[in-house]
């Protein structure tokens, strides 16, 4: 009997090329499975406070209760993993997933706190949790949103 193997390289690249498919197809929000918020649960932001003035690069403590922290791509019961909203002044859809950008950042790894450097003057910062597929939960948990000033 003849045995098939894919090397690593042969592998990853499949994995690349599928990857690639499905975000090329067209994806309908009512396709999009949303994943039942855990009943309680709340996202907050730890430090800094609202309205403190920080330095050009400070950390970003993050806050949750009532769920776990879990890294994406992850199928745990109550569980999601952290995005950062800096300076977002309308949410993203809450219907599908969220977009990797300058002003959403992905903590898929399950991070709890980051180090961000942001240019002088007020910003806000808000969290939102995400599912295994960077989708927003049912209904979406989102702390309050926050200012600081960087000088």
């Amino acid at each position: 009997m003849q045995r098939h193997t894919l090397s690593l390289k042969h592998s990853s690249l499949l994995a690349s090329s599928l990857l690639a498919a499905a975000l090329s197809a067209p994806l309908l929000a009512a396709d999009m499975p949303r994943t039942p918020a855990p009943e309680g649960a709340r996202v907050y932001i730890i430090a800094p406070k609202d309205g403190d003035t920080v330095s050009q690069t400070f950390k970003v403590q993050f806050g949750l209760s009532g769920m776990g922290v879990a890294p994406a791509g992850m199928d745990k019961a109550n569980t999601g993993h952290h995005h950062l909203l800096i300076d977002v002044d309308t949410l993203p859809a809450m219907d599908m997933p969220l977009p990797a950008t300058d002003h959403i950042k992905h903590f898929g790894g399950g991070q709890t706190e980051t180090e961000l450097t942001l240019s002088p003057g007020k910003h806000t910062l808000q969290l939102i949790m995400g599912d295994k597929l960077h989708i927003p939960f049912n209904p979406p948990v989102i702390s309050d949103k926050i200012t600081v000033n960087v000088e």
